[in-house]
């Protein structure tokens, strides 16, 4: 039998909650729930460094953090791997493509993919230092032709990449980031090469901030009456001090009700819209070949969205670190899966499931594996103006997490309390003795005689890292 197609298809801060075949009490994503409902959905997948870059190196490499060098946000460092997803499956002959989001450094690194049309979305760092925007970006000289303006941006509306405020977007809905990832997407797949399978990532920016969706998709939730998030007893005294009432973009804010269901509306409008184009794309991709096309549904982490009070991600609460993760195709069974899984396995899975070898360089392992017994994750704070990296450990159901900066740790029971309301640390001896073991010998010394040392120096890239 040929071997079989793979779609990736990738969104940006999507939590693994914010599907309504979930049991989500307000998103709505018929199009993909009809698809999920005969897939394999994984429940305990995660984002084991739940920011952009980290979690992409990982899923791009197959590796750790501490492996790949990214355990926090940078941009700017060289991707400098010999070993990558897309450059495996174009060593094996796919004609392998990417649309969309990279965030790789320089921008046009290609990754091992053959060819890429770029959409980071809006990078502070590479708007600094790029001489014009085509330079880093294919959807902008797009938008100027189809516009007629030579100095058309999709950043027009002046909506803060990272910020709560939510309006639609201000431009016909072709002309939208979301519409232009799925039609060159569908172009790809209309005029590709038929003698060769295909391997395409289409990698949605949004739902990310800005949140800007389509008059219709934003309507479509405000309005609506949306439960309270929840908010544990601990959050302002654990990251209150993270907080600017006046700033948008704050990482920890104490929202209105009416506010943040003007927010939500932003961030869920993205979704549905994404809902419909997922939908197209399937369509075009299962017209030919069905029965062998591989296709998973992910996000490279989440967005906590007023839970706790905060905004955004890295932190290793649920709506920041768990995500989506559906897979179908040959090989792959529909139903529940509830072992724990992460965005490294994404590279052996694939293989796996195209009956290609998994290089030695790969640290994940295949969903379909025995399940791991414990997930190590981590961030280096950018955002929450605490100079630590936060460490996380969970099994499925229990979740421990130390702050490094202060030593500060907590426990969850997520099986009882899937929104992590009570903290409830107390013998930790077990839980502590696992991260020691994890972290004993790392470069920043957060081990000594056999205990964890708070208060250490942290870099969101590791010095051992050859960059």
């Amino acid at each position: 039998m040929a071997r079989p197609n793979i779609l990736v298809v990738l969104t940006d801060q999507w939590r693994g909650d914010c599907l309504s075949i979930e049991g989500h009490p307000v998103v709505e994503t018929p199009f993909i729930d009809r698809w999920a409902s005969g897939a394999r959905r994984f429940t305990r997948a995660y984002s084991a460094n739940p920011t952009c870059v980290p979690a992409r190196a990982s899923l791009m490499t197959g590796q750790r953090a501490e492996t790949h060098g990214r355990i926090g946000y940078r941009d700017g460092v060289p991707w400098e791997y010999d070993t990558t997803l897309a450059g495996e499956f174009t060593r094996a002959g796919y004609r392998t493509h990417a649309i969309g989001k990279l965030h790789a450094y320089p921008e046009r690194n290609p990754l091992g993919f053959e060819s890429v049309e770029l959409h980071d979305g809006y990078l502070h760092f590479a708007r600094r230092n790029a001489a014009d925007l085509a330079d880093i970006d294919d959807y902008v000289p797009w938008l100027r032709e189809v516009t007629g303006r030579p100095d058309a941006d999709y950043a027009e509306h002046g909506v803060d990449c990272n910020s709560t405020v939510a309006r639609p977007w201000d431009k016909p809905e072709w002309q939208h980031p979301t519409n232009w990832t799925t039609q060159r997407a569908v172009e790809f797949l209309r005029t590709r090469d038929r003698e060769r399978p295909f391997f395409l990532f289409a990698s949605y920016h949004r739902p990310h901030p800005p949140y800007d969706p389509p008059a219709w998709a934003f309507e479509q939730y405000l309005g609506r009456h949306m439960p309270p998030p929840p908010v544990g007893a601990w959050a302002h005294d654990m990251w209150g001090t993270a907080g600017k009432p006046h700033d948008p973009a704050s990482p920890y804010l104490e929202m209105s009700a009416q506010a943040l269901n003007r927010t939500r509306a932003g961030y869920y409008g993205h979704m549905t819209h994404i809902d419909h184009q997922v939908n197209r794309l399937l369509e075009v991709a299962f017209e030919e070949h069905a029965e062998n096309t591989i296709v998973l549904f992910s996000s490279d982490h989440g967005e906590l969205m007023g839970d706790h009070n905060l905004f955004r991600k890295s932190l290793p609460y649920e709506g920041s670190a768990h995500i989506p993760f559906v897979l179908s195709g040959p090989g792959v069974e529909p139903g529940v899966d509830e072992r724990v899984v992460e965005l490294r396995d994404v590279m052996p899975t694939l293989l796996s499931l195209a009956g290609l070898p998994v290089p030695a360089s790969v640290e994940g392992r295949s969903v379909f594996d025995e399940p791991r017994s414990l997930l190590h994750g981590e961030h280096v704070e950018h955002v929450m103006e605490v100079a630590g990296d936060v460490h996380w450990l969970t099994d499925g159901r229990w979740k421990y997490v130390w702050r490094s900066s202060d030593g500060r740790e907590q426990l969850f029971d997520l099986a009882t309390d899937p929104h992590e309301l009570d903290d409830r640390a107390g013998d930790l001896a077990p839980w502590r003795a696992s991260l020691v073991a994890r972290l004993d010998g790392r470069p920043e010394g957060f081990v000594r005689d056999g205990e964890l040392v708070p208060g250490r120096p942290v870099s969101a890239i590791l010095a051992n890292y050859r960059a």
